[in-house]
């Protein structure tokens, strides 16, 4: 039987997220159940969240990853599909496609043009773009995948594409076939997997924080002046961005500049930013940045 540990964030409301003080405590409140808190993120790492995953844990992964597929992927690519538009049913094997690549670009914001091209090859099939977001759409709304829009700013037309992000990194393990740990030991055995892990860090984020009810999460594109941050909550009148360096040795500067940039636009009214990391303890000299590890951020809710 494992530790219970209530979460930080009151189930009602969110201006506990526009608190420095509620993140700076988050950590805190990993740090108190730590044991707890590292053994379920090490069972996390290894299998996701579906609590299939985790009934047996005796059952090879092989064995649960084909229950995975079966039970949650393929009842949605296979079993539930809905008719589309004007009554055509949909392409089960485009959807299948469509899914394959948001688990190969999650945590990433992949263009118009790459998922098209990459589609057709597959496929060898002329296929439009709106055809393929409608398939995404229908990813999403089976909560297979949660889609972060841009940032939509004083009325200006969002631009760049969608953040896609896996509800749950398990399925894209499963899916994929490919094992990629989150927890840290594990990962320091498997360096040259830091780069994909950091990838799936920033989607287990992006889907956790989109999970909160109510809570408007968009991803901030790259722009001419403008370094990218990965999310900006906005709660009211007021926007927290959120960055995530999943790596062992961060560097202050450059690791947040991004952060740095959007907090010191006075028109974002950002009071102040979060640096998800992968280790705890990390020194940042700036006092509007506050570093959050993953492991404690996914005790928030």
């Amino acid at each position: 039987m494992g530790e219970d540990i209530e979460p930080l964030l009151p189930a009602n409301g969110l201006d506990d997220l526009l608190r420095v003080e509620f993140w700076q405590g988050l950590n805190g409140h990993g740090n108190r159940h730590r044991g707890a808190r590292d053994n379920a993120f090490t069972a996390f790492s290894e299998r996701g969240g579906y609590p299939i995953g985790h009934a047996r844990a005796e059952v090879p992964w092989a064995e649960v990853a084909d229950q995975l597929n079966e039970t949650v992927i393929r009842r949605v690519i296979q079993h539930d599909l809905r008719l589309g538009e004007r009554g055509r049913k949909r392409d089960p094997a485009l959807l299948e496609e469509v899914f394959r690549l948001c688990c190969r670009y999650a945590g990433q914001a992949p263009s118009q043009a790459t998922l098209i091209a990459e589609l057709k090859t597959v496929l060898r099939a002329n296929i439009g773009w709106q055809r393929v977001l409608s398939y995404i759409r229908f990813l999403e709304g089976s909560l297979l995948v949660r889609r972060l829009l841009p940032l939509e700013l004083r009325l200006k037309r969002v631009r760049g594409p969608a953040k896609l992000c896996v509800v749950d990194h398990g399925l894209r393990q499963s899916w994929l076939e490919e094992t990629v740990p989150l927890d840290p030991e594990s990962l320091e055995r498997s360096p040259h997997l830091s780069d994909l892990a950091g990838h799936i860090a920033e989607s287990v984020a992006g889907a956790y924080l989109g999970g909160i009810p109510h809570l408007d999460v968009a991803h901030f594109p790259e722009r001419p002046t403008e370094p990218e941050v990965d999310f900006v909550l906005t709660i009211g009148e007021k926007r927290i961005p959120v960055e995530v360096e999943y790596r062992r040795r961060i560097d202050p500067l450059r690791d947040t500049l991004g952060l740095r940039s959007f907090v010191e636009k006075v028109h974002y009214n950002a009071p102040f930013a979060v640096l998800v990391t992968m280790l705890e303890e990390v020194d940042i000299p700036d006092p509007r940045i506050v570093p959050v590890s993953l492991l404690s951020l996914l005790l928030a809710r």
